[in-house]
């Protein structure tokens, strides 16, 4: 007998694969339906993973990539998308490579993993409350919300993170995990906005910003993301934000700066104000300015760089005219913290990869204890990464069970 703590995309996955194969999984889910973090992905159509190589999947992977290794090169992308269509889901490929079920609804992918867990015993509203385990029978005993049941061979974590507790991530796999002498990495927010002290944020609070770079010292190294944000009420928003986040949530002291032109060298930024200011020497600086900037955000620059926007550009002196173009280049923002975790699109942190079996997920402290998904510390860049992350981890330990029942 085996259970499954979590009915999401870790836990579905790997009950099916296991029941395929004549085992008996039991699955317990606190929500009343199975996948409810699944239907919320993708802005409810679920990008479920990423149509690229095992190399461009790991170059995604921020925490936790030498464990994936093993787990993605025996159920790559590539199997994940051949899983589901083999399994009567209609897949497409868009925008970079991103995966989403042909009908846009996240709840043909549940349906789907549901279809392969046909031969499990789901259990829904049934919260596990309680996980231990029984020298005596060399059993694990779990206690739900309505009752005991102490006849349990494996058991399988597979809770999710803290991330959108509404979908059922408490962190109470990190609870269980604890019991067994487990070390959690603190959890924290990956993929959220970021907020700032700059008091302008407000002001301009749904400004987008499209083609520029945002760029992060932290720790001594240095990040660069070019694409798309937004300004929020209290900081930043947008993918490159989200993105930019996951790398900079485990640190204090993290240097924001934004470069509005990345396409262009210092010189060749200087070449063109210079040929705006001749074509417009009559005009103010306010006027130019809006040709390199989105309009709403010239005053926030001015105020920033205590320029006069009324000025003349033919009067502009040298000294100004660097001080435009070097604050275009890293125009500095005053980092404060990421938004609550609860925000996040997944969680960072989890259970100590250095305590789980990078090729198995059992745990090294207790034999017959598996820890698969988000519960682990490991988490992606958006693009359908972190859930491929559910379904390698879930076939890598469904694979190691199966064999081991075969020896």
């Amino acid at each position: 007998m085996i259970a499954i703590i979590g009915g999401g995309g870790a836990g579905l996955m790997a009950g099916g694969l296991l029941a395929s194969q004549g085992q008996s999984v039991t699955i317990f889910d606190g929500n009343e339906k199975c996948g409810k973090k699944i239907y919320i992905t993708g802005k409810g159509r679920c990008n479920l993973t990423n149509d690229c190589s095992i190399v461009e999947y790991l170059n995604n992977v921020v925490n936790g990539q030498k464990f994936m290794m093993g787990a993605i090169r025996r159920f790559s992308p590539q199997d994940t998308i051949d899983y589901f269509e083999a399994n009567g889901l209609k897949l497409k490929v868009e925008r970079g490579s991103r995966v989403f079920p042909l009908s846009d609804k996240a709840s043909d992918v549940t349906k789907t993993l549901l279809k392969t867990c046909k031969d499990c015993n789901i259990k829904l509203n049934e919260k596990v409350e309680d996980l231990r385990f029984d020298e005596k029978t060399n059993k694990f005993i779990i206690t739900t919300s309505k009752g005991i049941m102490p006849h349990f061979e494996k058991v399988i974590v597979a809770t999710g993170g803290k991330s959108y507790s509404l979908t059922g991530s408490t962190g109470d796999g990190y609870a269980f995990a604890k019991k067994f002498g487990h070390n959690i990495i603190k959890p924290c927010g990956a993929l959220t906005a970021i907020e700032i002290k700059d008091k302008f944020a407000s002001s301009i609070m749904g400004l987008p910003l499209k083609n520029v770079e945002l760029k992060a010292k932290f720790d001594g190294k240095k990040k660069l993301l070019f694409g798309e944000m937004m300004f929020t009420d209290k900081g930043i928003t947008g993918p490159i934000v989200l993105s930019m986040s996951s790398f900079i949530n485990r640190c204090q002291k993290v240097e924001l700066a934004i470069d509005f032109k990345p396409a262009l060298s210092e010189e060749e930024l200087e070449t063109r104000i210079l040929r705006d200011f001749s074509v417009n020497q009559n005009k103010n600086l306010a006027y130019i300015l809006r040709g390199l900037l989105p309009k709403n955000f010239v005053p926030v620059f001015l105020t920033k760089t205590c320029l006069d926007g009324e000025k003349k550009v033919n009067s502009v002196t040298v000294n100004e005219r660097k001080t435009i173009i070097n604050t275009l280049k890293n125009f500095t923002l005053t980092f404060s913290k990421l938004y609550p975790l609860e925000s996040g699109i997944v969680t960072s942190g989890g259970v100590d990869l250095k305590e789980i079996n990078p090729k198995s997920m059992e745990s090294k402290l207790q034999k017959g204890l598996y820890f698969i998904g988000e519960v682990l510390d490991v988490d992606c860049l958006t693009g359908g990464f972190n859930l491929q992350t559910a379904f390698s981890t879930a076939y890598s330990c469904a694979k190691a069970i199966i064999e081991e029942e075969q020896c």
